[in-house]
């Protein structure tokens, strides 16, 4: 029997831009979707599980499954933080006959491109201004100074990615990025809009 091969969507995004909010409604919306979980060695929040939000692992197991060939694609995203997807992880949705839907960051975003070509779409969710954005991550309070500084210095050189993707979502109000998020995901999947 033939293993299901779904498609995939790739949202990335600067952190702030509304990625994670975005891709968390398509996934209430649409049951034939399931959420890619990302492996990292980033410490974990506290509002956060193992194997729902991340696999949190230590350096040390990180690149030993990166010398094994366990990954599709991974990146250092901050010194000394890595993030990757694990082959795995897409073999266990693609087993339960769902397509993935990644929320991911830039390169590894195109790295999944590269790899899958058109079985993905690759979308990015850009902010109204940069001002808005750093406004977002500033008040969202989730960040000390020293990693503030370090994600809009990261911000400011993935907004000069967008046009490396098929498709760019401006999250301005959050309704009206839903609604086109909706007909994105129904274009790709049915070749029409769903009503």
């Amino acid at each position: 029997m033939a293993t299901f091969q779904g498609k995939m969507f790739i949202f990335t995004a600067p952190s702030g831009a509304g990625k994670t909010t975005i891709v968390r409604y398509l996934l209430n919306k649409y049951h034939e979707l399931d959420f890619s979980v990302s492996a990292t060695t980033r410490a974990k929040r506290d509002y956060e599980m193992h194997g729902r939000d991340y696999y949190f692992m230590d350096t040390s197991e990180f690149m030993s499954r990166v010398d094994n060939g366990e990954f599709v694609e991974w990146e250092e995203v901050y010194q000394n933080q890595f993030y990757g997807t694990l082959k795995s992880e897409v073999e266990r949705i693609w087993s339960q006959d769902s397509h993935l839907v990644f929320d991911i960051d830039v390169k590894g975003a195109q790295k999944i491109k590269q790899l899958y070509g058109n079985q993905c779409l690759s979308v990015f969710i850009r902010p109204p201004s940069l001002e808005a954005l750093i406004d977002r991550l500033v008040n969202r309070n989730t960040e000390t100074e020293e990693t503030l500084i370090k994600r809009i210095s990261k911000v400011k050189k993935e907004m000069e990615y967008q046009d490396n993707f098929d498709m760019v979502l401006v999250n301005d109000q959050l309704e009206l990025a839903f609604k086109e998020a909706n007909h994105i995901v129904e274009t790709f999947l049915y070749g029409i809009p769903q009503s």
